[in-house]
């Protein structure tokens, strides 16, 4: 089951890269997509805390479930 969140701060295909992987980096094997123009991420195989920790980490504003 995929879940989608909202991610701020992200301005171009580098910021999205650095979130996917940054994700996949907090959990291995997940599934990430990031929408750039509507400012989210879809991630199967990942909780909530997982991909809230990675996105902070990353330097971006988690804004949870969209």
């Amino acid at each position: 089951m995929s879940n989608t969140y909202r991610v701020t701060g992200m301005t171009c295909g580098g910021c999205a890269r650095s979130v996917e992987s940054a994700i996949k980096t907090e959990a291995p094997g997940a599934t990430v997509t990031v929408d750039l123009g509507s400012a989210a991420v879809t991630v199967e195989g990942a909780s909530e805390a997982q991909v809230k920790k990675a996105v902070d980490e990353a330097g971006f504003t988690f804004g949870g479930a969209a």
